[in-house]
């Protein structure tokens, strides 16, 4: 069992990290001019910040859920995504970036040193395996909708 769990963390690893079957978010967000975060093509209900800002804050959410007893969650929906279309400044936009990396990393730690398959104490039945799934599963589907912001606004390299 040992090294079946060894293989499942390095391929969880693999799937949070993006890249494989889809882009990453690196990848995702590379060499996008700052003034298109903001842009909200026709018909679609968010920008390429709010995807960001929402993934940041849903990520961070499952790490701090999976660690600590103490964590409260922000209120869905209201507070998982942000009203403003566009981040205040660059550095918002960086750090922004920056928090989902270390969040990552952090839950990548996580999973090394925690029972993948133990029921959170203070949850209903999740486990780190299912946080992990989680994770990756949630950030690919709204990396995937920056992708086709980014084709929509004739910022994607083909």
């Amino acid at each position: 069992m040992e090294n079946n769990t060894s293989v499942l963390i390095i391929e969880l690893k693999k799937l949070l990290n993006g890249g494989s079957a889809h882009v990453g978010l690196k990848a995702a967000v590379a060499d996008l001019p700052f003034k298109l975060l903001g842009e909200k093509p026709a018909g679609l209900p968010y920008s390429i910040w709010q995807l960001v800002d929402h993934i940041r804050i849903a990520q961070w959410d499952m790490l701090e859920f999976s660690r600590d007893a103490t964590h409260q969650s922000p209120k869905w929906p209201d507070e998982y995504w942000p009203k403003a279309l566009a981040p205040q400044d660059e550095q918002t936009w960086v750090a922004a970036l920056a928090q989902i990396e270390s969040d990552k990393e952090a839950f990548i730690q996580l999973l090394e040193s925690a029972d993948l398959y133990a029921e959170i104490e203070h949850g209903d039945g999740q486990s780190v395996l299912r946080e992990a799934l989680q994770i990756a599963d949630h950030n690919a589907y709204h990396i995937a909708e920056i992708v086709v912001i980014r084709r929509l606004l004739g910022a994607w390299k083909s």
